[in-house]
């Protein structure tokens, strides 16, 4: 590949920097791009009502990229659950490894694209054409299966990309991060690495997922009774050792959830996760097997209301209900923001009997992220010229930064980025040249991008201080006040209470009303602006809250 002096190649990250989750970036060279991952977020406290947030890709349509490519490197949602709205605005191939294309195509035919879709499988250490790069997988251990990280050639050098990593030395699929290949691009020249950052904060090694394995087989040996584990249904080699535990104690595995029959379907039928027959049997076949010989995977893990776990713990799943004398293992952490739902459904199994193992020191979860150590290995193998901290908080960045300079790379060669920065890449140079259009694009039900600041706004005022609604009724041919005004509200103050205090507001809001009339035929804006303008003021000197105030003018 012939370099030219005026050849630059721009990274822009959509995603992941400064948060966890949503993660997506852009490789771009003259009018070409990748995009790596399509990732989504899950709401903070402050976005009700959204079901999940996505990258903006404004910088892609409005710069008319061509987009050659789409490389994603595993199947977690937080890097493919916003694959789909992705591919309803980009017409491009999507690559991916054999386990996180099989994952992708069940959601691609629930948004009716499975069919259209061009799904191209990556193979480790075979690289690939794609546009102006060339694209090479090469393995890493993370909390799924076939994860991988990225060698990308372009025009200036050769970027690495590690996707979500840690260094798994034991892990359950015998497949270990390839060592080799890292030493091997590090000894090529690196220009520029783009590192995990999630766990930067954190001293030591992550420990291996072979941990839990060890954990379950001593928690398997001493239960007699019936034992329940929920763990994110996409952490594969989770699920294998739950599997395996089952079989080492005699023990049949009933799956509930959707999203988990799904997972272990597709990751049994490509050979990801491996039971003697008869060992996963469905649950009426479960029921009727002693409680010693039974194990249910579910669903639940993070407390999501609808999730099974929390139906099983509020007493409403139609097939599973709590005994005493069961057993149930959170093989998970919380995700930031999910604590509370997490408590809630912990404390509603022990209010039915169960035991549950949930604390962090039990050994029932560890990190698919790399510690400090694994970080450090990762850029002495690497050894890149400049360096990208991705995927994780800002402070995560900040870390990850200090970890690569006490390791020797120049401090002006150690960018610390955000969302939308345009970092331009030369063969000699790596700096920030400016801003691509970025935030957060909300997804409500079927609609996408249509609940901005203003909708979250009102929604937030109408949750705290509820709503007042005005009808007021005009004379259609003489323009006066023919009756009302009448004052309704919603989750603003009981009803009873409020009479007193609405029928004064009433006979106040129809005195100011009648002096308007009384100057002539009044504009409806402008009886619409008066009116709330008092009613928020009175209410708010009456009960120092503001409501929302909707005026409602009728003709009769």
């Amino acid at each position: 590949m012939q370099v030219h002096a005026r050849d630059k190649v721009y990274v822009v990250p959509l995603g992941g920097l400064g948060e966890i989750g949503k993660n997506m970036m852009v490789i771009r060279y003259q009018n070409d791009a990748l995009i790596i991952d399509a990732g989504l977020s899950f709401p903070d406290e402050e976005m009700l009502g959204i079901d999940i947030v996505i990258p903006d890709i404004s910088y892609i349509t409005e710069e008319n990229l061509t987009i050659q490519g789409i490389i994603l490197t595993h199947c977690h949602e937080d890097h493919v659950g916003g694959l789909p709205y992705l591919l309803q605005q980009v017409k491009a191939p999507v690559y991916g490894t054999r386990l996180t294309l099989g994952m992708i195509r069940g959601k691609l035919a629930e948004f009716g694209i499975g069919d259209e879709a061009d799904l191209i499988e990556l193979v480790t250490r075979q690289p690939v054409r794609i546009g102006p790069f060339s694209v090479e997988c090469f393995r890493v251990n993370h909390s799924t299966a076939d994860c991988v990280g990225l060698a990308i050639r372009t025009p200036v050098g050769l970027i690495v990309h590690t996707g979500d990593f840690k260094f798994d030395h034991t892990p359950v699929d015998g497949r270990v991060s390839d060592f080799q290949k890292l030493a091997d691009l590090g000894g090529s020249g690196v220009l520029l690495l783009m590192s995990d950052s999630t766990n930067a904060d954190r001293p030591g090694f992550t420990p291996s997922e072979k941990v839990v394995g060890d954990t379950f087989d001593a928690i398997f040996s001493d239960h007699k009774g019936r034992i329940l584990v929920t763990s994110f249904a996409s952490n594969v080699p989770r699920l294998q050792q739950v599997i395996n535990a089952a079989v080492r104690y005699k023990r049949k595995v009933g799956v509930v959830g959707r999203s988990m029959e799904y997972v272990v379907e597709v990751a049994t039928d490509l050979g990801y996760l491996e039971a003697p027959p008869d060992t996963i049997v469905n649950m009426d076949e479960l029921k009727r097997l002693d409680e010693s010989r039974a194990v249910i995977l579910t669903t639940g893990s993070q407390g999501e209301p609808m999730s099974a776990l929390a139906r099983i713990a509020a007493g409403d799943h139609r097939r599973v209900e709590i005994r005493k004398g069961d057993l149930v293992i959170i093989a998970a952490s919380p995700v930031p923001g999910n604590e509370k739902m997490v408590s809630r459904t912990i404390d509603n199994l022990f209010r039915r009997g169960a035991k549950v193992i949930y604390e962090p020191e039990s050994l029932v979860h560890v990190s698919g992220h790399a510690s400090r150590e694994e970080l450090k290995l990762m850029l002495n193998l690497v050894r890149p010229r400049f360096f990208l901290p991705v995927h994780g908080e800002y402070r995560h960045m900040v870390h990850h930064g200090d970890l690569a300079v006490d390791l020797g790379i120049p401090g002006e060669n150690v960018v610390i980025g955000e969302n939308g920065i345009i970092m331009e890449l030369a063969r000699e140079s790596c700096r920030v040249v400016g801003r691509a259009p970025i935030g957060n694009v909300l997804v409500d039900g079927l609609g996408v991008g249509d609940v901005g600041s203003v909708v979250l706004r009102d929604r937030k005022l109408l949750a705290q201080d509820g709503i007042v609604v005005a009808v007021i009724a005009i004379d259609k041919d003489e323009g006066f006040l023919s009756a009302g005004p009448d004052i309704i509200s919603r989750g603003f103050i009981y009803v009873k209470e409020a009479e007193p205090l609405i029928e004064e507001a009433k006979n106040e809001l129809r005195a100011l009303l009648e002096e308007s009339f009384g100057k002539g035929r009044p504009d409806w804006g402008v009886i619409k602006s008066d009116t709330k303008d008092f009613l928020g003021r009175y209410f708010f000197d009456k009960t120092g809250r503001r409501p929302m105030i909707l005026p409602v003018i009728v003709e009769a």
